[in-house]
């Protein structure tokens, strides 16, 4: 009895750290727990980028003189969207971006709209006939930007194996773009600026504005006034970017062909239809609504939209009935 008195005694005469042990751990876990309230929404902030400025040009680097300019468009949005703004749409669950909505929705808009540019290119514009051998520089472009956007370094569902990311198979893209362009001016590749080549390039995207308001009108009619459309705004920033795109491409497109349009008589016409196309790619609602069309409180973003999107459509129709004569 007298040794454990002593022994009791003795243990209340060193230091008690529990106390101390205790609330460490709570510091520690009340910090990662605020640390991980703020890493999304922060890292969210940080990166998300609607980046829509209809005004955006080439730097005098990116076009080598006698090149396409809408050659050098596509491969200046790649890299800006890639390289610049960051692409999102592949980003892992423990990546903060990976919980953003509209920004890779609309990133891969304009991959869609490049996609068929580059098509055109290989299949059109980018050959002297249509018997004629086909770029490979265009080629190798069209077929990278095919590649599905949301490919991250591991793709679980086909291999256990690292993977091409979605990142290089578009920078692939861009660089064989600048490669053809620089084959242009060196007089190794073609650019046919006739009408019947720039009459099924515009045929070709209004066909696929055709296939986006059809998009439209199939989400209007079956999720108009739903109090939560979760899939409403992926639809409107899709378009919305694919548009963007087809502005700056057909933009430069009226450039690479102005002889064609003046003598054509086209400049005026050529105008009021990208006028029409900038209002549908500057369209951006702080939320965007998916009332009912006749809604009296709540507007319908998508209806808007389309409605733009069919007047830009029409009016490239109107310019390419006129190639046709």
């Amino acid at each position: 009895m007298a040794t454990e008195r002593l022994m009791g005694q003795a243990r209340q005469l060193l230091p008690n750290f529990s106390g101390i042990r205790l609330r460490t751990a709570r510091g520690i876990g009340l910090a990662l727990l605020v640390a991980a309230l703020f890493y999304y929404p922060v890292g969210m902030l940080i990166t998300h980028a609607i980046d829509d400025d209809a005004d955006y040009q080439l730097s005098d680097a990116s076009l080598p003189e006698g090149g396409s300019r809408a050659v050098a468009m596509a491969a200046a949005l790649i890299e800006r969207e890639v390289d610049e703004n960051r692409w999102v749409a592949n980003d892992p669950f423990f990546l903060p971006p990976a919980a953003l909505d509209n920004m890779p929705n609309f990133q891969q808009g304009i991959v869609s709209a490049l996609a068929r540019f580059a098509f055109e290119l290989t299949d059109q514009i980018g050959r002297t006939r249509g018997t004629s051998q086909t770029d490979k520089d265009l080629q190798e472009a069209a077929g990278q930007l095919q590649y599905a956007g949301d490919v991250w370094v591991f793709d679980l569902s086909t291999s256990l194996a690292p993977t091409t990311t979605s990142e290089a198979r578009y920078r692939k893209a861009a660089r064989s773009l600048r490669n053809y362009n620089q084959r242009l001016v060196d007089g190794n590749a073609v650019f046919e600026k006739r009408a019947d080549n720039l009459l099924a390039t515009l045929d070709r995207f209004a066909l696929d504005m055709g296939a986006s308001s059809a998009n439209l009108d199939r989400h209007i009619a079956e999720h108009a006034g739903d109090l939560i459309d979760t899939r409403g705004d992926d639809v409107f920033y899709g378009i919305k970017g694919q548009s963007y795109a087809y502005y700056l491409i057909i933009r430069e497109l009226g450039l690479d062909f102005e002889h064609l349009l003046t003598e054509r008589e086209l400049t005026n016409a050529w105008a009021k239809m990208m006028d029409s196309l900038r209002l549908t790619a500057e369209l951006s609602p702080i939320v965007v609504v998916n009332g009912a069309p006749d809604s009296q409180i709540l507007p319908s973003h998508l209806a808007a939209q389309g409605f733009y999107l069919l007047r830009a459509r029409t009016k490239l129709r109107e310019i390419t009935n006129i190639l046709l004569k």
